[in-house]
Protein backbone atom coordinates (compact mmCIF):
# COMPACT_ATOMS: atom_id res chain seq x y z
CA UNK A 1 0.00 0.00 0.00
CA UNK A 2 1.10 3.42 -0.90
CA UNK A 3 1.73 5.36 1.71
CA UNK A 4 1.76 9.63 2.30
CA UNK A 5 5.09 11.11 1.41
CA UNK A 6 6.79 12.68 4.54
CA UNK A 7 8.90 15.87 5.01
CA UNK A 8 10.79 15.82 8.37
CA UNK A 9 11.60 19.14 9.04
CA UNK A 10 14.02 20.85 11.97
CA UNK A 11 15.28 23.74 13.25
CA UNK A 12 19.20 24.58 14.29
CA UNK A 13 21.44 26.78 15.67
CA UNK A 14 25.20 25.79 15.79
CA UNK A 15 23.83 22.21 16.35
CA UNK A 16 27.01 20.63 14.46
CA UNK A 17 27.34 17.90 17.02
CA UNK A 18 23.79 16.62 16.89
CA UNK A 19 22.53 17.47 13.77
CA UNK A 20 24.56 14.49 11.87
CA UNK A 21 22.78 11.88 14.34
CA UNK A 22 19.40 13.37 13.89
CA UNK A 23 19.10 13.48 10.16
CA UNK A 24 20.74 10.28 9.82
CA UNK A 25 18.15 8.65 11.60
CA UNK A 26 15.40 10.44 9.00
CA UNK A 27 16.65 9.23 6.02
CA UNK A 28 13.97 7.28 5.02
CA UNK A 29 11.78 10.38 5.06
CA UNK A 30 11.11 12.13 1.17
CA UNK A 31 12.03 15.38 2.08
CA UNK A 32 14.25 17.10 5.15
CA UNK A 33 14.48 20.19 5.70
CA UNK A 34 16.44 22.34 7.97
CA UNK A 35 15.68 25.95 8.22
CA UNK A 36 19.00 27.37 10.24
CA UNK A 37 19.18 30.25 12.09
CA UNK A 38 22.46 31.81 11.34
CA UNK A 39 24.78 29.05 12.82
CA UNK A 40 28.83 29.77 13.11
CA UNK A 41 29.07 26.45 12.99
CA UNK A 42 29.37 23.56 10.50
CA UNK A 43 25.71 22.65 11.27
CA UNK A 44 24.39 23.33 7.62
CA UNK A 45 27.66 21.74 5.55
CA UNK A 46 26.82 18.94 7.47
CA UNK A 47 22.96 19.35 6.79
CA UNK A 48 23.41 19.38 3.30
CA UNK A 49 26.37 16.57 3.06
CA UNK A 50 23.12 14.60 4.92
CA UNK A 51 20.69 15.54 1.73
CA UNK A 52 18.69 18.07 3.84
CA UNK A 53 16.99 21.15 2.11
CA UNK A 54 18.94 24.01 3.90
CA UNK A 55 17.00 27.57 4.33
CA UNK A 56 18.14 30.46 7.05
CA UNK A 57 16.18 32.68 8.25
CA UNK A 58 17.05 35.16 11.50
CA UNK A 59 15.62 33.47 14.51
CA UNK A 60 11.87 34.47 15.39
CA UNK A 61 11.36 33.22 18.26
CA UNK A 62 11.22 29.27 19.22
CA UNK A 63 7.01 28.86 18.04
CA UNK A 64 7.77 31.05 15.40
CA UNK A 65 10.67 29.65 13.91
CA UNK A 66 9.48 26.07 14.10
CA UNK A 67 6.04 27.02 11.97
CA UNK A 68 8.44 28.80 9.24
CA UNK A 69 9.76 25.50 9.10
CA UNK A 70 6.27 23.64 8.59
CA UNK A 71 5.50 26.03 5.97
CA UNK A 72 8.91 25.09 3.73
CA UNK A 73 8.07 21.27 3.87
CA UNK A 74 7.18 20.21 0.70
CA UNK A 75 4.49 17.92 1.28
CA UNK A 76 1.35 17.56 3.89
CA UNK A 77 2.36 15.47 6.31
CA UNK A 78 5.22 16.31 8.63
CA UNK A 79 7.57 15.24 11.40
CA UNK A 80 8.65 17.88 13.74
CA UNK A 81 12.16 17.02 15.59
CA UNK A 82 14.45 19.21 17.25
CA UNK A 83 17.94 19.37 16.21
CA UNK A 84 19.51 17.22 19.83
CA UNK A 85 16.79 13.98 18.73
CA UNK A 86 16.99 11.19 16.64
CA UNK A 87 14.77 8.39 15.85
CA UNK A 88 15.12 4.63 16.56
CA UNK A 89 14.94 1.87 13.54
CA UNK A 90 11.81 0.57 15.27
CA UNK A 91 10.21 4.49 15.51
CA UNK A 92 11.15 5.06 11.87
CA UNK A 93 8.98 2.04 10.61
CA UNK A 94 5.85 2.43 12.64
CA UNK A 95 6.03 6.25 11.26
CA UNK A 96 5.80 5.08 8.02
CA UNK A 97 3.40 2.28 8.99
CA UNK A 98 1.36 5.17 10.19
CA UNK A 99 1.18 7.26 6.83
CA UNK A 100 -0.60 4.17 4.71
CA UNK A 101 -3.69 5.97 4.81
CA UNK A 102 -4.03 8.27 8.06
CA UNK A 103 -7.07 8.11 9.76
CA UNK A 104 -6.40 10.98 11.48
CA UNK A 105 -4.84 14.55 11.70
CA UNK A 106 -2.17 13.97 13.99
CA UNK A 107 -0.20 11.07 15.87
CA UNK A 108 1.68 11.56 19.30
CA UNK A 109 4.89 10.57 19.66
CA UNK A 110 6.76 9.09 22.88
CA UNK A 111 10.08 10.68 23.90
CA UNK A 112 12.69 8.90 25.66
CA UNK A 113 14.92 11.58 27.54
CA UNK A 114 18.91 11.21 27.90
CA UNK A 115 19.66 12.69 31.53
CA UNK A 116 23.00 13.64 32.29
CA UNK A 117 24.78 10.27 31.72
CA UNK A 118 22.18 7.34 30.99
CA UNK A 119 18.79 7.02 29.51
CA UNK A 120 15.83 7.74 31.82
CA UNK A 121 14.74 3.98 33.16
CA UNK A 122 12.30 1.86 30.95
CA UNK A 123 9.19 2.13 34.01
CA UNK A 124 9.88 6.16 34.69
CA UNK A 125 7.36 7.99 32.71
CA UNK A 126 7.32 9.25 29.22
CA UNK A 127 6.26 12.59 27.81
CA UNK A 128 4.62 12.45 24.72
CA UNK A 129 3.79 15.49 21.92
CA UNK A 130 2.10 15.92 19.05
CA UNK A 131 4.99 15.10 15.95
CA UNK A 132 3.76 13.62 13.31
CA UNK A 133 0.62 15.58 11.73
CA UNK A 134 -1.02 16.64 8.84
CA UNK A 135 0.42 20.26 8.11
CA UNK A 136 -2.81 21.58 6.30
CA UNK A 137 -4.45 20.82 9.71
CA UNK A 138 -2.32 21.81 12.92
CA UNK A 139 -0.05 24.68 13.93
CA UNK A 140 2.34 26.06 16.69
CA UNK A 141 0.90 27.25 19.51
CA UNK A 142 2.58 30.41 19.60
CA UNK A 143 4.00 30.64 22.90
CA UNK A 144 7.69 31.50 23.87
CA UNK A 145 9.04 28.16 25.49
CA UNK A 146 7.24 24.73 25.75
CA UNK A 147 5.44 25.73 22.62
CA UNK A 148 3.47 22.87 20.93
CA UNK A 149 1.54 21.47 17.85
CA UNK A 150 -2.15 22.63 18.06
CA UNK A 151 -4.18 20.55 15.61
CA UNK A 152 -7.40 20.67 14.32
CA UNK A 153 -9.14 17.36 14.41
CA UNK A 154 -8.29 13.99 16.01
CA UNK A 155 -4.78 12.78 17.65
CA UNK A 156 -4.12 9.01 18.39
CA UNK A 157 -0.80 7.67 20.11
CA UNK A 158 1.55 6.16 17.98
CA UNK A 159 3.71 3.65 19.56
CA UNK A 160 6.87 5.22 18.97
CA UNK A 161 9.70 7.02 20.73
CA UNK A 162 11.95 9.60 20.20
CA UNK A 163 15.20 9.82 21.85
CA UNK A 164 15.94 12.91 23.36
CA UNK A 165 19.90 13.66 24.13
CA UNK A 166 19.67 17.57 25.65
CA UNK A 167 21.54 18.82 27.86
CA UNK A 168 24.62 15.97 28.66
CA UNK A 169 25.60 17.61 31.92
CA UNK A 170 24.19 19.62 34.87
CA UNK A 171 25.73 23.04 33.98
CA UNK A 172 23.51 22.98 30.33
CA UNK A 173 20.30 21.99 32.42
CA UNK A 174 20.49 24.59 34.76
CA UNK A 175 21.55 27.20 32.31
CA UNK A 176 18.23 26.00 30.20
CA UNK A 177 15.87 26.30 33.36
CA UNK A 178 17.25 30.02 33.68
CA UNK A 179 16.41 30.68 29.90
CA UNK A 180 12.85 29.01 29.72
CA UNK A 181 11.77 30.24 33.34
CA UNK A 182 12.57 33.93 31.84
CA UNK A 183 10.74 33.08 28.28
CA UNK A 184 7.84 31.28 30.46
CA UNK A 185 7.52 34.46 32.58
CA UNK A 186 7.72 36.68 29.36
CA UNK A 187 5.40 34.89 27.57
CA UNK A 188 2.48 37.67 26.77
CA UNK A 189 -0.01 34.30 26.93
CA UNK A 190 1.62 33.87 30.96
CA UNK A 191 -1.30 34.18 33.16
CA UNK A 192 0.14 36.32 36.43
CA UNK A 193 -0.84 33.51 39.07
CA UNK A 194 -1.90 34.88 42.81
CA UNK A 195 0.14 34.10 46.31
CA UNK A 196 3.44 33.89 44.76
CA UNK A 197 5.18 34.13 47.73
CA UNK A 198 3.26 30.88 48.42
CA UNK A 199 4.13 29.38 45.22
CA UNK A 200 7.70 29.98 46.07
CA UNK A 201 7.72 28.33 48.78
CA UNK A 202 5.60 25.17 48.18
CA UNK A 203 5.90 24.46 44.08
CA UNK A 204 9.40 23.63 44.03
CA UNK A 205 8.76 21.17 46.46
CA UNK A 206 5.46 19.54 44.50
CA UNK A 207 7.42 19.69 41.17
CA UNK A 208 10.24 17.86 42.55
CA UNK A 209 8.09 14.61 44.11
CA UNK A 210 6.13 15.20 40.76
CA UNK A 211 9.10 14.35 38.93
CA UNK A 212 10.91 12.00 40.85
CA UNK A 213 8.09 10.02 42.28
CA UNK A 214 5.33 9.95 40.31
CA UNK A 215 6.81 10.11 36.51
CA UNK A 216 9.51 7.44 38.60
CA UNK A 217 12.82 9.08 37.87
CA UNK A 218 13.47 8.08 41.65
CA UNK A 219 14.55 4.71 39.30
CA UNK A 220 17.38 6.46 37.55
CA UNK A 221 19.47 6.36 40.83
CA UNK A 222 21.73 9.83 41.70
CA UNK A 223 20.88 11.09 37.80
CA UNK A 224 17.59 11.10 38.10
CA UNK A 225 17.74 12.82 41.66
CA UNK A 226 19.55 15.38 40.20
CA UNK A 227 17.22 15.77 37.46
CA UNK A 228 13.80 16.27 39.83
CA UNK A 229 16.29 19.15 41.86
CA UNK A 230 16.55 20.96 38.76
CA UNK A 231 13.03 20.52 37.65
CA UNK A 232 12.16 22.25 41.20
CA UNK A 233 14.80 25.11 40.91
CA UNK A 234 13.02 25.80 37.49
CA UNK A 235 9.46 25.56 39.32
CA UNK A 236 11.06 28.23 42.09
CA UNK A 237 12.90 30.54 39.39
CA UNK A 238 9.33 30.57 37.79
CA UNK A 239 7.82 32.21 40.49
CA UNK A 240 10.46 34.34 41.96
CA UNK A 241 11.40 35.98 39.00
CA UNK A 242 7.24 37.15 38.50
CA UNK A 243 7.37 38.08 41.83
CA UNK A 244 10.59 40.39 40.86
CA UNK A 245 8.55 41.91 38.34
CA UNK A 246 5.20 42.72 40.59
CA UNK A 247 7.38 44.32 42.63
CA UNK A 248 9.60 46.44 40.36
CA UNK A 249 6.36 47.61 38.58
CA UNK A 250 7.91 45.59 35.63
CA UNK A 251 5.14 43.19 35.06
CA UNK A 252 3.19 42.87 31.96
CA UNK A 253 5.56 45.22 30.29
CA UNK A 254 7.69 43.86 27.15
CA UNK A 255 10.95 42.83 28.13
CA UNK A 256 14.26 41.56 26.00
CA UNK A 257 13.60 38.16 23.82
CA UNK A 258 16.28 35.46 24.77
CA UNK A 259 19.00 34.08 22.90
CA UNK A 260 18.60 31.39 19.50
CA UNK A 261 19.43 27.93 19.79
CA UNK A 262 18.09 26.06 22.49
CA UNK A 263 15.69 23.06 22.10
CA UNK A 264 11.98 22.09 23.71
Amino acid sequence: MAREPLSVVVTTFNNADTIEACLASVRFADDMLVLDSGSTDATRDIAARLGARVEVQPFAGYSAQKQAAIDLAAHRWVLLLDSDEALPAAAADRVHAALESPDVAAFEMLRREWVFWRWQPDRARLNHYVRLFDRTRARMSGHEVHESVVVDGPVRRLDAVIDHYGERDIEGRVDKANRYSSLQVHDRRTRTPRYLRARMVVYPTVAFLRYYLWRGHWRGGWAGFVAARVHAFYSFLKYAKLYELRISGRLGQDASRHVEGGDE
